[in-house]
């Protein structure tokens, strides 16, 4: 496409006419016809193997003309329409200061004869000059009537455009010209009739030369080929058909000739991928994973790690009650754990989680129906001061998400969360029970982790998601630490964002600051000889939520949820549900809800926003500090908009329980995710997957990840009030058509990219990176026991 700086030289057919992809269609026009013609005659002569075998070759020249040809022809090209800018600007250059001094007379010189006599080149096709004001003079006899002079947000060292004249191709360059104190562009015109004659004849030129070479090595491999060809064929299709039914290809085959190597791994491999394409047309689900497991894991010892734990058991009036966090890492992989079965080794937080392990502090879960081993990890005050609240919540928390909260850094928690990663790293070699594991490590809390596991189990999978966003590089430069961090992620065989743009942060970051070798084509980087691929992962929820199959009718849960929280009957209800954290954007969506009330004062008395907000992290001054400035700013604009027992804010300031979440999520009209800066956020993708009713409005900030997926919400910048209030609003006057129409096509969306998928893609990358070392093992073993015997 045009640059937007070149559109006021073109005419508006000029600017919709995409001339290379024209030339390119022409070229490939008849090469296409033969193709398809020669896919008829190999149809027809399906009983002559001679015939067939002489139709393919000459295919398979035809396909290497197509991919050949047009690439040299559109290098040629592209050469050539460089010499010509190079050119333009030397005629500029030459001429540049003539015509400034011609300009800059007083009564004005007249600068078409000069111009006149460069156009005496054949290739040169016309010069013209644009004043400040947009007008052209000093033009030459072929300057064409649909050349207009550019607009002033022009690039200053000159801009080029190629567009059709007349029918042919013309190379358009405007250089900025000063003259005294004002400013104009000098526009000098090439044709581009030769370029294209020339990429035409290399066009020609290559594919004679292929097709020579290709019929020449056709014809000495002909007679080797048809002798084998046959036999072979039945063995291919014997071992694709016993990949077809899951079987290993067997060895020998029954006509006596052997199966490569290679052949063996693809076939292998494609029995793999029956699975991933399936997911994509059937539901992923807990069975789907537990198939792959079996099928490309087998035995495997899948270990996860993370701080949060999925179950905490504390005290409460002399009894043990069980509570499930408000985490989205645990939202996330606590059904793929049930449905992987396993380890999860994770930070025992509950004041009676010491009483309900046993001897080596595990403990089965989930308690109803268990299904994998949670194994607590132990931590005194003063390590989770130092390692949780200090380090990963004081320093890479804020360094990861913009939210404009300075990160602290203080060597004594760097050294905590040293001594608390390594005392994870234990426990994971403690709980292996062979010496290749896949071991799932998650977040910010392990940067170290990975290479302290790697250290001591080499052969280890280690499959590390980074559940924050990663900042650029500058930003991440701060990190007194970056290059540990760094090295420390890089232990991991596969290291996971949630979008390709943290991935590309991440590589930047790794370029700066570590001495490595990056693959930018297979997103890898390597160091100490050891390779780590980085891939984008997008978490999700699982399908169909667990939490919504003891659901009342959504009319039902309007009604509860009203009569609790004494909302007027025919209130509209906005939603938030999330933690007090900074980067939220909680203060945004509650300023937002006042501007409404004052713009349109009309929905007052009708609109009522419910913000559930969870407690965190209540020891970091940060976190404290935002829950009184949320209960001030609600009360404030209770004060201001409210009366008679009406609250425009209602404020619970609680955790509330997936039963909860999914009623609130059900009652509402609209669901507001305002993230400052956020990895994905799983509150939209559980906010979609509640409403099974196809209603409501998801309102979700540009800046989370779930912004990528679930393109149907109504993006908002919460840094902006006003729009902020404005799709407040069009949330709420939305008809009930389109609200279904977004829901379904979001619904969609996570009904695919589930959970399962997630976790799907990772093992499969995991299960794929695991054959492929071991076919390397076992060539090089085949590979010495040659050499022995020789």
């Amino acid at each position: 496409m045009f640059s937007p700086n070149l559109r006021p030289y073109l005419p508006q057919s000029a600017v919709a006419n995409t001339g290379k992809r024209a030339i390119r269609q022409m070229q490939r026009t008849d090469a296409l016809g033969s193709v398809r013609r020669m896919l008829g005659s190999v149809k027809r002569n399906l009983r002559n193997p001679l015939a067939l075998y002489t139709a393919l070759a000459v295919a398979g020249a035809a396909l290497v003309i197509l991919a050949v040809a047009p690439m040299t022809s559109t290098v040629v090209q592209r050469w050539s329409e460089r010499d010509v800018e190079l050119r333009s600007r030397l005629v500029f250059n030459s001429i540049r200061d003539q015509v400034a001094a011609g300009l800059a007379i007083a009564t004005g010189a007249n600068l078409v004869p000069f111009f006149e006599r460069l156009t005496e080149d054949e290739r040169l096709l016309a010069l013209g000059y644009c004043s400040e004001g947009g007008r052209l003079g000093h033009a030459t006899k072929h300057m064409p009537r649909s050349v207009a002079c550019p607009r002033p947000d022009r690039k200053d060292d000159g801009t080029f455009a190629r567009v059709y004249v007349g029918g042919r191709r013309v190379l358009i360059g405007a250089f900025p010209l000063n003259v005294g104190a004002t400013r104009g562009d000098l526009l000098i015109l090439h044709d581009l009739e030769f370029v294209d004659e020339r990429a035409s004849r290399t066009w020609a030129y290559t594919a004679v030369a292929t097709v020579t070479v290709i019929l020449g090595i056709g014809l000495l491999a002909l007679a080797s080929v048809l002798g084998v060809l046959r036999a072979w064929s039945q063995t291919v299709r014997d071992a694709i058909g016993d990949a077809k039914r899951g079987l290993e290809p067997q060895a020998p085959p029954s006509n006596g000739l052997p199966m490569p190597f290679a052949m063996r791994a693809l076939l292998r491999e494609f029995r793999a991928e029956r699975v991933e394409g399936d997911g994509l047309q059937i539901q992923w689900s807990p069975q789907t994973l537990q198939r792959l497991l079996e099928e490309r894991l087998p035995g495997t010892d899948i270990i996860a790690v993370s701080n949060r734990e999925p179950y905490i058991h504390n005290r409460v009036d002399g009894a043990v009650v069980l509570q499930v966090p408000a985490s989205g890492l645990v939202a996330a992989l606590e059904p793929v754990m049930r449905a992987c079965g396993g380890k999860w080794i994770a930070h025992g937080s509950g004041s009676a989680d010491h009483e309900t392990v046993d001897a080596h502090d595990r403990i089965a879960v989930p308690p109803a129906s268990p299904a994998y081993t949670l194994r607590r990890v132990w931590l005194s005050e003063e390590e989770q001061e130092g390692y949780y609240y200090g380090l990963a919540n004081e320093g890479l928390w804020p360094l990861c998400h913009i939210a404009f909260v300075r990160p602290t850094f203080r060597q004594e928690d760097w050294e905590q969360y040293v001594a608390i990663n390594r005392r994870f790293a234990e426990a994971v070699i403690k709980e292996a029970s062979r010496p290749d594991p896949i071991v799932l490590v998650h977040d910010y809390h392990f940067a170290l982790l990975p290479r302290m596991v790697r250290e001591r189990l080499p052969n280890a999978t280690i499959v590390t998601f980074w559940h924050i966003p990663w900042p650029n590089a500058e930003t991440f430069g701060i990190c007194p630490w970056r290059e540990e961090i760094i090295h420390g992620l890089l232990g991991s065989t596969i290291l996971g964002f949630h979008t390709q743009f943290h991935c590309n942060n991440f590589l930047e970051g790794t370029d700066r600051f570590v001495e490595s070798r990056i693959d930018r084509e297979h997103s890898s980087v390597t160091v100490g000889g050891r390779e780590a691929m980085i891939r984008p992962y997008p978490i999700s929820i699982e399908w169909p939520p667990a939490a919504l199959a003891a659901q009342a009718p959504v009319a039902d849960c309007r009604n509860a949820v009203s009569w609790r929280l004494g909302l007027p009957p025919a209130a509209r209800i906005v939603v938030g549900i999330e933690r007090f954290d900074y980067t939220k954007g909680i203060l945004d969506r509650m300023q937002a809800v006042d501007r409404l009330l004052r713009l349109r004062p009309a929905w007052k008395g009708r609109l009522v926003f419910v913000q559930a907000a969870a407690p965190t992290r209540s020891k970091l001054s940060a976190y404290g500090t935002l829950q009184k400035e949320a209960e001030r700013l609600a009360d404030e604009v209770n004060a201001r908009h409210g009366g008679d027992g009406y609250k425009p804010i209602v404020l619970v300031a609680r955790h509330h329980e997936p039963d909860e979440v999914y009623e609130l999520f059900r009652a509402d009209d609209a669901c507001i995710v305002s993230s400052l800066h956020d990895g994905m956020n799983l509150v939209a993708k559980e906010f979609v997957a509640a409403r099974d009713d196809e209603q409501g409005v998801l309102i979700l900030s540009n800046f989370a990840g779930a912004s990528r997926e679930l393109n149907e919400a109504l993006m908002v910048n919460p840094y902006d009030t006003q729009a902020m209030a404005e799709a407040l609003e069009r949330a709420l006057l939305m008809p009930e058509a389109e609200q279904r129409e977004r829901m379904r096509l979001m619904r969609d969306v996570l009904r695919v990219r589930n959970v399962y998928r997630w976790a799907g893609q990772m093992l499969l990358d995991a299960a794929r990176l695991r054959s492929q070392q071991r076919i390397v093992a076992e060539s090089v073993a085949a590979a010495g026991g040659l050499s022995r015997a020789s």
